[in-house]
């Protein structure tokens, strides 16, 4: 069985990295993956207003799952216009689900003195569809002078329930079962404290999960005083944003940052991308690190039901990382970006 996969390069250097991650995948897995070009980009807007079709989730609703380059180049057009796609497949197909892991990888270099591979190794899980970021509000009184613009923070009982069972599920997978639940209740009291309320709701059925609640701001500090006692955190829309770039530095980078934007019912296609964004500042020149791309897409192989292949593809990027002596310019080398995922492959034991 072939799964077929939407192929989304995007803007900037989603091309190359996305190319890299194909050319992992296709080597790691021969024949078990059909990928299908989607040619949607910033430069569609200068044609049609929209970055990508009126009935985009009608085209990628059949694919098993979507493959996701980078979005957004502000030189061609605003960022909430080739934004809008990303996010309109988010809560459209009900991705609630935003899973970021970070991983210090042997090899890579922490800003942080004193940390080992694999010394901070946690996954973050991000409420992808509601929070901050819904589309409610608008901006009122434009005309006389006193305009106020008014962004609604949304939350639903079933929007939280469902992504923190999500995330103690997964820390009740996980070695050390912790889950650190991210907030601001003591600001937002009725937001944050209903969110409070339903984790201390859902702990109830995961007794072998021991459960931390953390203020944002507290908990921005800690990941860089002690990054190596999280393991899955749970977070609202904005709140799990901030921290997973924050947690992706101190990994070494966004290079290294793999993204998984998850329907847990498969009811819908799922969405597999790197979190650095579109870079068009160096899209073209061949030196744009594909080592999150590559591991996005071990995580939507292993999604898939791929698992061997996905083992098969993180331990070749380990290998790759921990030598070196091939490297993009972000890592402190002179490789480009074929170079890197040439090394990549041939590292891998299929």
């Amino acid at each position: 069985m072939a799964y077929d996969i939407a192929f989304y390069p995007g803007d900037g250097i989603g091309p190359e990295v996305l190319a890299a991650g194909r050319a992992v995948i296709e080597a790691a897995a021969p024949g078990v993956v059909e990928f299908h070009h989607i040619a949607w980009n910033a430069r569609l807007v200068a044609e049609t207003g929209l970055a990508a079709p009126e009935d985009a989730l009608d085209i990628l609703m059949p694919f098993d799952a979507i493959y996701l380059g980078a979005v957004g180049d502000p030189g061609i057009a605003p960022d909430h216009v080739t934004l809008r796609p990303l996010l309109e497949m988010r809560r459209g197909f009900r991705q609630y689900a935003c899973v970021r892991p970070a991983v210090l990888y042997p090899g890579v270099v922490s800003p942080l003195a004193g940390h080992v591979p694999y010394g901070i190794n946690m996954t973050v899980v991000r409420e992808n569809t509601e929070g901050e970021y819904s589309d409610f509000g608008g901006r009122h009184s434009v005309s006389d002078g006193e305009e106020v613009a008014l962004q609604v923070n949304f939350f639903s009982r079933t929007g939280i329930d469902r992504v923190v069972r999500f995330a103690f599920e997964l820390a009740g997978r996980s070695e050390r079962r912790r889950l650190t639940s991210i907030t601001k209740s003591n600001a937002q009291r009725h937001s944050m404290v209903f969110w409070d309320e339903v984790v201390a709701g859902v702990s109830g059925e995961f007794p072998d999960v021991n459960v931390e609640r953390m203020l944002v701001d507290a908990a921005a500090m800690n990941f860089v005083r002690r990054p190596q006692d999280f393991d899955v955190v749970v977070a609202s829309n904005l709140f799990g944003d901030i921290l997973t770039d924050l947690a992706a530095v101190i990994v070494g980078g966004m290079g290294f940052a793999p993204s998984a934007n998850i329907n847990p019912e498969r009811r819908y296609p799922s969405m597999f991308e790197p979190v650095h964004g579109s870079a068009p500042d160096i899209a073209g020149r061949g030196i744009a690190n594909p080592v999150a791309a590559v591991l996005a897409g071990a995580m939507m192989m292993e999604f898939i039901g791929e698992a061997g292949a996905a083992a098969a593809i993180r331990q070749a990027v380990a290998a790759h990382l921990e030598d070196g002596s091939v490297a993009t310019p972000d890592r402190g080398g002179s490789g480009t970006s074929a170079e890197v995922t040439e090394d990549i492959v041939r590292r891998l034991d299929v």
